[in-house]
């Protein structure tokens, strides 16, 4: 094949060229102006959220939150074992300690027994818990949410590969203290490198836009009593991200369609795909399934890259990376499995049906 089959490439929906347009016509290139405002607004309008701020991207959001909840030195902060680093290094930026939590079957996502486990038998209470909804898929989140409320345990939704998803009607990052969303070139909606924080406090998305606006208190000159970072989204990828909003339902149906046009072509093979817990609609931002125990899984990649198809192993776990040596953990297996046995396809919302033909015929062919 000619052209390369990415895992989830950029896809403009129309409006996005006409709106940097008007950003350049108005002379508003930095941060700030009116597409910041109407990103802003797009997120709140479709996700239910009270509140919301863009910013640089999503781990500035979760570091925002972190700071803004007084996670600080010493602090342990519960976090997904199976996830992106992005997720978890805020953490590290704040002096806090991360606690890694291993998965379920059911979801791939944290496993809320082993969470409740964790919290009857610690010796030091966690201040927060970031929880990764993994792969556009959201966790069991009723009932996370309701065990840290019972441990009075602060609950930042990693949202970043979720947007579209919901859990009994409402929004991936709509349920804990502070969600998170990203809009990375490869994420289902993207503004080239952005994120949004959402909340249902106000006063914390105040004073979240206070320090990703470097501190600055309100007069004329620069006056600073704390600390802050220039984490603001620029008005040129807010545009971008207006744009992008105009089509999330699109893209969300797209990626579904693409998971079940695998689902349909691999069905004779030994293979499970990621599911989907019950009243819950995943936006399947990435296809990804597991292998049977003993495939070689370097092998399939190679082949379809060979094939101009990109994939990519699963995550590799957080507590299994030589950064987090020694950190403290709950551990169950089931994220060393998937790692040792899954895959990414490519999942972008541009692909035919005849795309995944052929992506799935190289795997028959080479399993």
């Amino acid at each position: 094949m000619s052209k390369r089959l990415f895992l989830s490439p950029p896809h403009m929906g129309g409006n996005e060229q006409k709106y940097i347009n008007e950003v350049f016509e108005s002379n508003y290139i930095a941060p700030l102006g009116a597409f910041v405002n109407k990103f802003e607004q797009s997120i709140r309008d479709y996700t239910g959220s009270k509140n919301a701020l863009a910013v640089t991207c999503g781990t500035a959001a979760i570091h925002l939150a972190l700071r803004i909840l007084g996670v600080g030195k010493g602090d342990d902060v519960l976090a997904s074992t199976f996830t992106f680093i992005g997720s978890v290094s805020p953490i590290l930026y704040q002096g806090a300690n991360p606690v890694f939590i291993d998965s379920d079957k059911e979801s791939w996502n944290i496993d809320p027994v082993l969470l409740e486990t964790y919290l009857k038998t610690c010796e030091k209470k966690p201040k927060a818990l970031i929880l990764t909804h993994l792969y556009g898929q959201v966790a069991d989140i009723e009932k996370i949410t309701a065990i840290c409320k019972a441990y009075d345990v602060y609950l930042i939704e990693d949202a970043a590969e979720s947007l579209g998803a919901t859990y009994n009607g409402k929004h991936s990052g709509t349920f804990g203290d502070f969600g998170v969303y990203s809009f990375n070139g490869n994420k289902i909606l993207t503004t080239s490198g952005g994120g949004m924080l959402v909340s249902a406090n106000e006063a914390w998305i105040k004073k979240a836009m206070f320090y990703s606006t470097a501190a600055k208190e309100p007069y004329l000159h620069y006056e600073h009593t704390e600390y802050g970072y220039n984490y603001r989204m620029s008005n040129v990828l807010a545009a971008i991200g207006v744009g992008q909003m105009e089509v999330i339902e699109d893209r969300v149906d797209k990626k579904r369609e693409i998971f079940a046009w695998y689902k349909e072509e691999l069905k004779d093979l030994n293979v499970e795909f990621m599911p989907e817990l019950a009243n819950s609609r995943g936006n399947r931002w990435l296809t990804t399934l597991l292998f049977k125990e003993g495939t070689d899984i370097d092998k399939i990649i190679q082949v379809l890259e060979t094939a101009n198809c990109e994939s990519r192993p699963l995550w590799k776990p957080m507590h299994m990376q030589p950064l987090f040596g020694g950190c403290k953990t709950q551990l169950n297996g089931i994220s060393e499995d998937m790692f040792s046995r899954g895959l990414c396809l490519p999942s972008g919302t541009e692909m035919t049906r005849e795309d995944v033909q052929y992506i799935s015929s190289i795997i028959k062919e080479n399993i």
